[in-house]
């Protein structure tokens, strides 16, 4: 299977240049009010927690998943490898594939 390459334009482009320098530059020219507006945002992100908060909160989050899951898997794997049921002497007697020795050592051991 091939693949057809993505095509690729090295040109830069128009619309997103201008919303860089309508972002970047000096609002009305003055350099001082840029660089009022571009602390205030850094602020603004300062007030939502440090690394260490967001990554403390995404750890509760991931470890209460992950118990949950480890819970889950565990129950369904046990029910997967649940020994089967051990069948009656009736069912034992029954089905042709048993060998009689088993059948025999069954009814002895039951009763």
């Amino acid at each position: 299977m091939t693949r057809e390459p993505l095509p690729f334009d090295h040109r830069p482009d128009p619309a997103l240049g201008a919303a860089l320098r309508q972002a970047l530059e000096p609002a009305e020219g003055s350099h001082t009010a840029f660089v009022a507006r571009l602390l205030a945002r850094v602020d603004d992100l300062r007030g939502t927690g440090s690394w260490d908060r967001v990554l403390a909160r995404w750890a509760r989050v991931g470890v209460a998943a992950a118990v949950v899951f480890s819970l889950a898997a565990g129950y369904l794997v046990g029910r997967a490898t649940a020994a089967p049921a051990r069948p009656s002497v009736a069912e034992a007697l029954i089905a042709p594939r048993t060998p009689v020795v088993e059948v025999v050592l069954a009814s002895v051991l039951g009763n």
